[in-house]
């Protein structure tokens, strides 16, 4: 060839402006065109049918559960963790997710627990304000900085773990709150945010806006102001879902332990991606957290009714294996089909360029002459000239030899 190709490994950055090329790869449309959703559907409907499964065995093992007081003992606690895994689910298609999810619910409860009998209200709204300042202090971290928001997002677990700390013994619920009476209600409210959040987030010009913060080629390239208040506003909603999961929690629970609340993740985590959010960011389905939520709701009810003991920790890191297979899924069967008509356009005919560089291109060769060309000669004798140019004796001749 006429020149070196590029280094493939990492092309050098180009001092003057960026080349198509590289044009393409900085927009947040890198993928155009609409995700499928046949994988969502398909999915979705087998939730469903699980979800089904479970209402199933819960009735034959226990009616009560699925009427009266048992019925809304069970919707408390789907909303609840519902709750979390929409503040999971929502910083995970934003491509910035938080890992402290865990840690602000048992924080939350353990205010509410102290500070309820002066009013729930009051007590709710201050710890979802001290929760929104908490969250947007978390993104304009990750945003600031650009640092990857988990572990960003451990780092803040761990001073909520602190906080925890300050108390060693069970903490009882001083109000006399009690959410079962509004289940109905808040079962509606959390659906409505639910199902009406994933249809907004199907639509390609909000999903690409919601997900701008998911890297495309370079992780620590700066994704741009849109994408900063996208992460950022996750934040802040995620840690306001928590707080209000572990207010359920706590008013229900009647007394709140002080744990470190990493099982709370983990379960967060492990429903949100087993509902098909994409452990990448920006995919994600319709109806599958709220699916999921009452799937895993029912489930815990039914081991609980069959005594069986089932921790966070093997419920949740069920989930998380399950959904790390639903994630692969997702981005294999879920992504828009290439487009031919997106590609980049091809070079100029002279000119080809990426990476910076610029090499113009050979001209087509003419037709080649009829004849050979007259050999020079370098004085006036050819030594290589034939037999009957020569004048003297021959040089070789086989007498010689």
């Amino acid at each position: 060839m006429g020149y070196d190709e590029p280094d493939r490994d990492g092309p050098p950055e180009p001092a003057g402006p960026a080349t198509g090329v590289e044009e393409v790869l900085d927009e947040s449309d890198a993928e155009p065109g609409r995700d499928r959703f046949g994988i969502y559907i398909v999915w979705e409907t087998l939730l469903l049918l699980g979800f089904g499964a479970l209402v199933y065995l819960v009735w034959r093992e226990d009616p009560t559960l699925l009427r009266g007081s048992g019925l809304r003992d069970v919707i408390v606690d789907v909303v609840a963790l519902g709750l979390l895994a929409l503040a999971v689910g929502l910083t995970l298609r934003t491509g910035a997710v938080n890992l402290a999810v865990g840690p602000v619910t048992v924080a939350a409860g353990l205010h509410f627990a102290e500070q309820s009998d002066r009013g729930a209200l009051g007590a709710v709204g201050t710890a979802a304000a001290v929760a929104a300042i908490g969250g947007l202090v978390l993104g304009l971290v990750v945003v600031l900085l650009h640092v990857p928001g988990w572990a960003a997002s451990l780092g803040g677990a761990a001073g909520v773990v602190v906080y925890i700390e300050q108390r060693s013994a069970p903490v009882l619920v001083q109000g006399d709150y009690d959410p079962r009476g509004t289940a109905g209600q808040l079962f509606v409210g959390f659906a409505a945010v639910a199902v009406f959040g994933g249809l907004f987030g199907a639509v390609s010009p909000i999903r690409r806006l919601v997900g701008r913060f998911r890297p495309i080629v370079d992780p620590a390239r700066r994704r741009g102001a849109a994408a900063a208040a996208m992460a950022t506003t996750g934040y802040v909603c995620s840690t306001v879902f928590a707080t209000l999961a572990g207010v359920l929690v706590a008013s229900t629970d009647g007394a709140v332990t002080p744990a470190a609340g990493l099982d709370w993740t983990v379960l967060a985590v492990g429903a949100s991606l087993l509902a098909g959010t994409s452990a990448f960011g920006l995919r994600g389905g319709v109806f599958g957290t709220l699916l999921t939520a009452g799937a895993i709701g029912l489930f815990l009810a039914y081991a609980s009714a069959r005594g069986w003991t089932v921790s966070h920790w093997a419920v949740g890191g069920t989930a998380l294996a399950g959904g790390l297979i639903v994630t692969r899924l997702v981005e294999a069967y879920g992504r828009p089909t290439p487009v031919l008509g997106a590609l980049p356009s091809p070079p100029d005919e002279t000119t080809a360029t990426g990476g910076g560089w610029s090499v113009t291109q050979p001209q087509p060769v003419a037709d080649w002459p009829p004849v050979l060309p007259t050999r020079p000669t370098v004085d006036g004798t050819d030594p290589w000239a034939a037999r009957r140019w020569e004048t003297g004796s021959r040089a070789w001749e086989p007498d010689d030899r």
